[in-house]
């Protein structure tokens, strides 16, 4: 029997199927035959045509998802890394949307407040929940990053966190269904919110630095993107339940439920993450805490275009502040009850799925002016949604206002929060990737202290009030946006 060698796998005569797949080291791909009835080959040989199948599976998946037909174009990664690029595209994918979807059915901006609602938690709880998930996950990244660089596979950084994330949320979940109620539940929800948001903290900065290593410039987008499509679209399943299913299958117990499934994603996240193949990056750099703190604030005032980016992304920050606003108007004007919370999730959910593709390649061209469309639209919504409340608020009475509002605010974000975090990575070069995000992070993690105590006062004081302030900052940082550099060539 006569056999042709196709790499590390031997194909016998008898063929009746045709397979691609892409040679390791050159750009093209290369036509060969393949059979399906190989019970003549040797079991190492079914092996490896078991694993070939299971390469040109993913290198299939890989060009419907890049829209390219060449796997080997690496710009900015390892050749050795560049080998496994399409399989890391799609774990980096597969992993992002699971921890997704736990971050959407634990929304610190809609879900979150309705729990602590239904516990009959004080209300200045909720306005405690925003500052504490963002700020607390930014302000320990300057020093994490350098610890991370000290370890030349990070992947692990990333899985760790993501389990005590799903932990923390689980246990929220068992807190209010036990019935907690009052301030101890809302303590309790709140300290459960600080470990979720530090441990959110080393996944940001794990996440990014293995997205550089593992996935080249011009595809980082993408990742971000789906991972946020799918994610939306099984939350908007779920707001699609709680909207329209009948009032006896909406329990109250069941939104104690979501919060326990949405922690056990991040438990498959982990999972997930852990098949990522990562190559041993460079450990040079790692430093003490204070000559640490140092470096990257030297780093800092050096870097002229981190410096515009930074203040164009504290200016953006009113994005997500704003959510909470419109939130507190809808329970307002509408009332707190499930099938309310479903038409929200629904919204938000079919924003992230509609917009974050979109927004994911559109990043991968030119991150400044997604950043600066997605504040534009924030920015917009605000005037006309102040608008509507000074002439005609009749219309604000409707839980589908709001829906909408929250709809178009989600596309928004979603910009902003793709555009950012594929401009902070392709601004960084070589293994900087880390310090620069870990510097990014730390400086908005202060700028939301700052102005989340402002919003709470302004909020406490007026709700119009705290909506305008928060539109004038995104107009502000629409603005801001064009005056960065462009880092996509």
């Amino acid at each position: 029997m006569n056999k042709y060698s196709a790499g590390s796998l031997y194909i016998s005569d008898n063929v009746d199927r045709f397979f691609w797949r892409r040679t390791p080291f050159d750009t093209g791909i290369e036509k060969h035959k393949f059979s399906f009835s190989n019970q003549t080959l040797p079991q190492k040989e079914r092996t490896n045509t078991k694993k070939e199948i299971g390469n040109n599976v993913a290198f299939r998946l890989y060009d419907l998802a890049t829209g390219e037909d060449d796997a080997r174009l690496c710009r900015d990664i390892p050749e050795s890394q560049c080998r496994e690029q399409p399989w890391n595209f799609l774990y980096q994918v597969l992993a992002q949307a699971l921890s997704k979807i736990g971050d959407a059915l634990a929304d610190s901006k809609v879900v979150l407040p309705w729990v602590l609602g239904s516990v009959s938690a004080p209300v200045f709880f909720i306005g405690l929940l925003v500052p504490i998930r963002e700020s607390l996950a930014l302000l320990p990244q300057v020093l994490i990053g350098g610890v991370i660089r000290r370890f030349p596979i990070r992947k692990g950084f990333w899985i760790a966190s993501s389990i005590v994330e799903g932990a923390c949320v689980i246990l929220m979940g068992i807190v209010a269904a036990l019935g907690v109620v009052g301030s101890a539940a809302g303590w309790t929800i709140i300290i459960l919110l600080v470990f979720f948001s530090l441990a959110r903290g080393v996944a940001s900065i794990a996440a990014k630095d293995t997205l550089g290593k593992t996935v080249s410039k011009g595809r980082r987008g993408r990742v971000s993107g789906y991972a946020a499509t799918i994610s939306g679209i099984v939350a908007a399943v779920v707001g699609i339940y709680l909207a329209l299913s009948p009032g006896q299958s909406r329990p109250d117990w069941l939104l104690y439920t979501i919060l326990i499934a949405a922690g056990s994603f991040w438990f498959l996240a982990a999972a997930v993450f852990a098949l990522i193949r990562e190559i041993p990056g460079a450990t040079s750099g790692g430093q003490g805490i204070f000559d640490l703190v140092k470096h990257q604030t030297i780093l800092l005032f050096k870097d002229s275009e981190l410096q515009k980016f930074l203040i164009a992304r504290a200016l953006m920050v009113s994005t997500a502040l704003v959510g909470p606003v419109y939130v507190a108007l809808a329970q307002r004007e509408t009332g707190q009850t499930l099938d309310n919370l479903g038409w929200l999730i629904i919204s938000t959910g079919l924003a992230g799925a509609l917009s974050s593709s979109v927004w994911g390649i559109l990043s991968d061209r030119s991150s400044k002016l997604t950043m600066s469309v997605a504040a534009l639209i924030a920015g917009a919504l605000g005037v006309f949604v102040l608008a509507i409340l000074a002439v005609a608020p009749v219309y604000t009475h409707n839980i589908a206002f709001y829906s909408l509002v929250l709809f178009v605010l989600g596309i928004a974000h979603a910009g902003v929060r793709i555009g950012r975090k594929t401009h902070i990575v392709d601004l960084a070069s070589g293994d900087k990737k880390a310090e620069y995000v870990a510097i990014s992070n730390t400086f908005i993690g202060l700028v939301l202290i700052v102005l989340g105590t402002l919003s709470s006062f302004f909020i406490s004081y007026s709700l119009e009030i705290g909506l305008a302030v928060m539109t004038i900052l995104s107009l502000l940082g629409a603005g801001m946006c064009l005056t960065i550099k462009h880092v996509q060539s």
